[in-house]
């Protein structure tokens, strides 16, 4: 059995290039930024590293990619590892090594320019329940009461004894 899986947690260096194949599929490309903390076992000294990512994502993954991520953003990226070849204009054979990516989920808690966890100022279609029980004001009320303070996310908890050797599947909360 083989096993071709990259998981990364990391900050984006730059913004993703959104490119179409001549086919018309979508491609985006970007960097990510992974960093490394530990402490010098000789010195004591924290020290720091990081691992820089080429992330290449294809089709409608992509087009999200140029449309919410920027420089700066914190991502979760899920993939494989490719690794392509070319010939450079020196005429020497090139190698890169990718991330082609399969899945991502968007870690930033306060959104950085457009961004997927405000609401848009046209209504594409489907709205949530939360949307749709929140009474309507003007545009003057709007602008004149300040926004709610964020209510903090209730993250469920597994409790789990210390003489039980596995979780069960009932214990999970969700």
């Amino acid at each position: 059995m083989d096993l071709n899986k990259a998981m990364l947690i990391g900050n984006i260096t730059r913004d993703p290039e959104l490119r179409s194949t001549p086919s018309g599929q979508s491609v985006a490309n970007f960097g990510l930024a992974t960093n490394r903390v530990w402490k010098d076992p000789n010195s004591g000294e924290r020290r720091e590293s990081a691992e820089f990512h080429n992330i290449v994502s294809w089709g409608r993954l992509a087009e999200i990619c140029g449309q919410y991520l920027r420089k700066g953003s914190k991502v979760f990226v899920e993939g494989r590892l490719q690794t392509r070849s070319w010939q450079g204009q020196d005429g020497n054979k090139r190698y890169i090594t990718e991330v082609v990516m399969e899945n991502m989920i968007m870690l930033d808690r306060k959104p950085q320019g457009t961004s997927p966890f405000q609401p848009a100022s046209t209504n594409m279609g489907a709205s949530s329940s939360a949307q749709q029980n929140r009474p309507s004001a003007s545009p003057q009320n709007q602008a004149s009461q300040p926004a709610p303070p964020p209510q903090p996310e209730e993250i469920p908890t597994i409790q789990i004894d210390e003489n039980q050797d596995e979780v069960k599947i009932e214990d999970i909360p969700f």
